[in-house]
């Protein structure tokens, strides 16, 4: 009776348009009212005691770093020099674009801000060249997904919280499947690039060398950011929390007496531009601990865990249930919340079949992030259609194939467990 209670009104709520928090909140409050004899400010307690976290506050320093680096001119630098790498190749435009949310998601460990900073340069102007707009608009959005999965990424620092793994860890684990889904969608973008005759940058007519290091020359300051990072805490230098810091510092530095390009009007909007999205974060983490706590207490990961292994005890089968259930939730739920309710239900059931909690860390997030371009959620398109001026839509009708290259991807990354735990490894 009170899982029941519990999850329709989780569905209730989300089917009438409130929030994602507070449907959290609210179910879990109504069933412990209704089903249970715990006391309701439980619910507040719990809330709150979960962000008295350390490795959390990585995340509101890597979301204000993002902000500074895409205000202080990074994604510009950035930009520059994927039109000197790919810019000359068919459909030029769209594998810069491609490129760019690769270098700028290894900076801002965000999907959305890695679809904002860089699609708000390059839909306009891949509509400006005959790119059919929702295209021009889908690969930003398909592109910004890998801003979670190549390091640093905001949902490995959650999930290294959740699941007591090192989010150092995490972050190498993400590298090569990051890369993985990147190339995929490189090599997708030029095949529907050249079916369309989508023509090469009207200004780079061929690969030229001496370009490539100037604009690597440029852009430096930008490439170091992760080398810094990584470096950092593999050299033990820092913790992840504190490499968001370091971030943050190095960001104010660069687009300041470098680049020139922060004054401090641009400093505050930033600062207020991450305190905004920072709070709706924390909201949302501290209702679902909440949800998540009130589950375990009630047995309910148990349940769902004997459920599964009584299917079958296959890890090849219970981890394909477990991807196609991933994908539909990503539809509905955002990342965030996703992560901290699905941790503690879906983590025991893989370990007991023999599957590393750093692996499955990878697999959570990489199919999480395809919600950020599947409707009706798909944050990524609703930021691409509005930086870029295109109807929702066509957006949806374009970022199909990119969608089924990126579930092939996870199948790959799911199957092949050393594509994640290589790295890891290597470091140890």
């Amino acid at each position: 009776m009170t899982i029941f209670l519990l999850f329709f009104t989780l569905f209730i709520c989300l089917l009438i348009g409130v929030p994602i928090a507070i449907s959290l909140g609210v179910s879990a409050l109504i069933a412990i009212y209704f089903g249970t004899n715990l006391p309701l400010d439980i619910l507040s307690q719990k809330a709150f005691t979960s962000l008295d976290s350390f490795p959390l506050l990585a995340i509101p320093f890597f979301m204000l770093a993002g902000v500074l680096m895409g205000k202080g001119g990074v994604s510009k630098r950035l930009l520059d020099l994927a039109t000197a790498l790919v810019g000359w190749i068919t459909g030029g435009l769209s594998l810069v674009t491609i490129i760019a949310c690769m270098f700028f998601a290894a900076i801002s460990g965000s999907g959305p801000a890695t679809v904002s900073a860089i699609g708000g340069f390059m839909i306009p102007a891949m509509i400006q060249r005959k790119y059919a707009p929702g295209f021009a608009a889908a690969v930003p959005a398909a592109a910004g997904s890998i801003g979670v999965i190549i390091p640093p990424s905001i949902p490995f620092v959650l999930y290294g919280v959740i699941a007591s793994v090192s989010v150092g860890d995490m972050f190498i684990a993400g590298i090569i499947p990051g890369l993985l889904i990147g190339f995929s969608l490189l090599l997708l973008a030029y095949m529907l690039s050249k079916k369309a005759g989508y023509k090469q940058d009207d200004e780079i007519q061929s690969f030229n060398f001496k370009d490539v290091l100037i604009a690597l020359n440029n852009a430096k300051w930008a490439l170091l950011i992760p080398v810094i990072i990584l470096g950092g805490i593999y050299g033990g230098y820092f913790s992840p929390t504190e490499a968001s810091v370091v971030a943050v510092v190095y960001a104010l530095i660069v687009g300041t007496f470098v680049y020139k390009e922060l004054d401090l009007k641009s400093i505050y909007e930033s600062f207020m531009e991450a305190i905004v999205i920072n709070a709706t974060t924390m909201i949302i983490i501290g209702f679902s601990v909440s949800f998540a706590y009130f589950m375990t207490i009630e047995k309910i990961p148990a349940s769902i865990a004997e459920f599964l292994t009584t299917v079958s005890e296959s890890p090849i089968i219970i981890l394909l249930m477990i991807n196609i259930f991933l994908l539909i939730v990503g539809m509905f739920i955002d990342t965030i919340s996703a992560l901290v309710v699905l941790t503690p239900i879906l983590l025991p059931v893989v370990v007991s079949v023999g599957v590393d909690p750093i692996h499955f860390g990878v697999i959570l997030v990489a199919n999480l992030a395809i919600g950020f371009v599947t409707p009706p959620l798909g944050v990524n398109l609703f930021v691409a259609s509005s930086v870029g001026k295109v109807q929702f839509e066509k957006i949806v009708v374009a970022v199909i194939p990119f969608i089924l290259v990126m579930i092939l991807c996870i199948l790959v990354i799911t199957y092949i467990p050393q594509l994640s735990l290589w790295l890891p490894n290597l470091t140890k």
